[in-house]
């Protein structure tokens, strides 16, 4: 049986997840997004690192205009899109 994490554990090990993302398999991201949900933690600008739809980490800049960034997934070709502050 799991132990049960901290909340401040669980921000830590999400954290230290994302720091070598490239190298994750789509599974393992779900598990650390579920874990972040299941502890009340917002992804913030770290869920900008893999894809929404397949959990790919493999992501494509487009374009960037009028303050917009296109970003493609190179697996499922879905297209994001997110503002720039």
């Amino acid at each position: 049986m799991k132990e049960k994490l901290s909340k401040t554990e669980a921000k830590k090990e999400i954290k230290d997840f994302f720091e070598n993302i490239k190298n994750k398999t789509p599974k393992e991201i779900k598990k650390i997004k579920k874990l972040a949900m299941k502890y009340s933690i917002k992804l913030e600008d770290l869920r900008k690192k893999f894809c929404k739809k397949c959990y790919s980490p493999d992501l494509k800049v487009k374009s960037i205009k009028n303050k917009i960034k296109t970003v493609e997934c190179k697996k499922c070709e879905n297209v994001m899109r997110w503002k720039i502050r």
